[in-house]
């Protein structure tokens, strides 16, 4: 009976250790060390967002369904980001990285009118390995497209990174009003 208490008092002890934001959190999960290759032909790592909070998607270029809203939502996240001074870096991954290489995902994200001082447009991996980092990392479907079709099979959520790199938060990322949402998120944390 005596090991019985002490296992739930250190239970306590060990769930009183997580780490609290001033949001409602609906994730935990670690996002690994990456490096990946942005629009620039730079390179993104998981160290150079260390410190800074970001929201990550998923998306590809000739998509012909929800990238769209997608990424016209993640450009009116970063049009309100700006009025409101809030700073935080966006992601968007490509899940087609065969196709999207860094000149497409350039030529994409200017038809966005995308701010390549804090949204970050990448690829530079193979699809297996996005796949698993979005499924394992970000609880988000990655699937290949059915034989003679072109269209990859991925989630539409927006993740909210800490500056730590934890995926804390998912977003319905084709609702617009979500944007406000996430936009209020940021604030309570920055």
């Amino acid at each position: 009976m005596r090991n019985y208490f002490i296992l739930i008092g250190l239970f306590f002890l060990l769930a009183g250790c997580g780490k609290s934001y001033a949001i409602e959190t609906t994730m935990s999960e670690e996002v690994p060390d990456f490096e990946y290759t942005t629009q620039d032909e730079e390179q993104l790592s998981l160290d150079d967002l260390e410190g800074e909070w970001w929201v990550a998607d998923f998306i590809f270029t000739n998509c012909t369904t929800v990238c769209m809203p997608m990424t016209y939502n993640m450009a009116h996240l970063q049009t309100m980001m700006e009025e409101e001074g809030i700073d935080a870096q966006l992601v968007s991954f490509s899940v087609d990285p065969d196709f999207d290489t860094p000149e497409v995902l350039k030529e994409y994200a200017s038809n966005y009118d995308a701010d390549f001082d804090n949204w970050s447009f990448v690829t530079g991996y193979d699809f297996e390995t996005i796949r698993e980092f979005s499924i394992k990392h970000f609880k988000n479907l990655v699937q290949a497209p059915a034989e003679g079709d072109d269209q990859v099979l991925h989630g539409t959520s927006f993740f909210l990174v800490s500056p730590e790199g934890e995926v804390v938060k998912n977003y319905e990322g084709i609702e617009m009003e979500n944007m406000d949402e996430i936009l209020a998120d940021l604030k309570k944390v920055n």
